[in-house]
């Protein structure tokens, strides 16, 4: 009997060590396109991100710039295929007056930023600077109307001087005076930001009669409709959806928005950099909120909304912690680790496997705020590892979800668990194959088996992005310390696919027939 006890205990240790993670791709079952919207970006009037960040200004002889944005932000937005930019916020959305932002830039009014360390926000990156940049990069432009402080017809009118063809009234022939004679015809417009919060403070049932009066004057050309999305949850405030979505009609409103950030608490912030490997553990713990979150608030609109006409908007996400020290703590400026990188994989494989519903994301932000893909020093720029797994990830973009089943198994830290491996699948119009793989665990190797339903592959290749540690980052003097690199380690066999994951690694994979 001791004998069979020992036995028994060395083969479930055995079984433990080299127990391997399971993930099947039906390549044969796909209908549903992941939405290309879903790797969107975020740049608001905060901190550097747009002054010192994306906008340097046009006279400026020491960093190279096209109108005042900078060269390298432009190559790299246009590398990492961002499908739409949200602006100008964002808190600070619900401060800002559109024609304060027109014209000439010598006669712009000045405003204090009340939001964001108070500093003087002087106007000069405007609305044909932001739709300027929008065309640079070939990205949509999203734009978040003032509902807080500003009125019905301010965004009325925001909407004719944007969208209204040549000569049909006041503010088109404003914008033909300001050196735009054709309208850029944005489509993506928010109704107002976190309205229960710093966009008002309002209940919902308020917010609903509120977007319902603003929505009713955006008009639309007739060629060329407009796409609403209400200012949604904060989290999980389940109600706040219930009450939208039973009191707006489904043919006002476009998209629903949610506001989630992997932050361990709000009073105390983990270090940016100087993580203990519980904070990971936390952080990594309310990335993956991001699942049951999408999962409930799509429940409740799938009652008002069985047909999925309404796309769930999850347009600020990310990882949230304390400033660099010595920075201004309003600026929001934080390093980003393979931590960041974690983050991100998981999130966006929790958006591709629920894009029947979510069909927008917005990450937060892009350029030297809270969880940037870009970070700038003066005439120095880098890209950090979140930027990496955009970019690796951009392959998913209008490609057909393949359904998965995962089998995984757990991360452990002291008494609890998370799911260590997270993944999606699609195929692009090219009939390739790409499957996403985050390993969070940050202790151990994941031996995983990768089958392939409903075709034969005959080769694979893959990019990885791994590091030594999690608190591993790039910086300026090391701008390239953490990059993606080819990944060859795979086994084809007669039962799948094999390869093992290193520790904290994100790997995409590209399956050829």
């Amino acid at each position: 009997m001791k004998k069979f006890t020992f036995l028994f205990s060395m083969l479930f240790i055995f079984t433990m060590i080299v127990a391997q993670d399971k993930i099947v791709v039906n390549a044969d079952l796909g209908t549903t396109i992941i939405n290309k919207n879903i790797y969107g970006h975020f740049a608001e009037h905060l901190g550097k991100s747009i002054y010192g960040g994306i906008y340097v200004g046009e006279g400026n002889t020491k960093i190279p710039n096209t109108a005042g944005v900078r060269n390298d932000i432009i190559d790299a937005l246009r590398t990492l295929k961002i499908p739409n930019l949200r602006w100008p916020g964002g808190c600070f959305a619900d401060t800002y007056h559109w024609r304060d932002g027109i014209g000439p830039k010598s006669e712009r009014p000045s405003m204090l930023n009340v939001w964001w360390g108070g500093v003087t926000e002087n106007n000069s990156f405007g609305t044909h600077d932001f739709l300027n940049l929008c065309k640079e990069i070939g990205a949509e432009p999203y734009l978040a109307g003032n509902v807080g402080s500003g009125t019905v017809q301010e965004l009325a009118d925001w909407v004719k001087y944007v969208n209204f063809p040549e000569g049909s009234g006041p503010m088109t022939q404003l914008r033909a005076q300001n050196g735009q004679k054709e309208p850029w015809n944005v489509t993506y417009w928010g109704v107002g930001n976190e309205a229960w919060g710093c966009g008002g403070n309002m209940k919902p049932e308020y917010y609903a009669n509120i977007y319902k009066q603003y929505a009713t004057f955006m008009a639309s050309t007739n060629d060329k409709p407009i796409f609403k999305i209400a200012s949604g949850a904060n989290s999980d405030d389940l109600n706040w959806t219930e009450v939208l979505m039973r009191d707006i009609p489904k043919e006002m409103v476009d998209g629903l928005a949610l506001h989630h950030y992997s932050v361990i608490d709000w009073s105390k912030k983990s270090s940016a950099t100087n993580f203990s490997e519980a904070d990971y553990f936390t952080t990594l713990k309310r990335a993956w909120k991001m699942e049951e979150l999408v999962t409930k608030h799509s429940t409740i609109m799938d009652k008002y909304d069985p047909q999925k006409k309404i796309a769930l908007v999850v347009d600020e996400w990310g990882g949230w912690y304390e400033v660099e020290p010595g920075t201004n703590p309003s600026f929001l400026y934080q390093q980003n680790t393979m931590r960041d990188a974690m983050i991100a994989g998981i999130s966006l494989n929790i958006f591709n496997n629920h894009a029947t519903r979510v069909r927008m994301a917005n990450l937060a932000q892009t350029v030297n705020v809270l969880q940037a893909v870009i970070l700038t020093n003066e005439e120095k720029m880098l890209l950090t590892p979140t930027y990496h797994v955009l970019e690796m990830f951009n392959v998913h973009q209008d490609a057909t979800l393949l359904p998965t089943v995962l089998k995984s198994s757990d991360y452990e830290n002291g008494q609890d668990k998370i799911q260590a491996i997270s993944t999606s699948a699609s195929k692009d119009k090219n009939g390739k194959t790409h499957i996403s793989v985050v390993n969070i665990d940050p202790n151990k190797n994941h031996d995983i088996i990768l089958e392939v339903r409903g075709e034969k592959i005959t080769k694979v290749t893959g990019r990885i992005l791994v590091s030594a540690k999690i608190q591993d980052h790039n910086t300026f003097e090391s701008p390239k310390k953490i990059i993606p690199v080819i990944f060859k380690d795979f086994q084809i066999t007669n039962n799948g696919i094999k390869f093992t994951m290193p520790p904290a690694s994100v790997l995409v994979i590209e399956a050829i027939q």
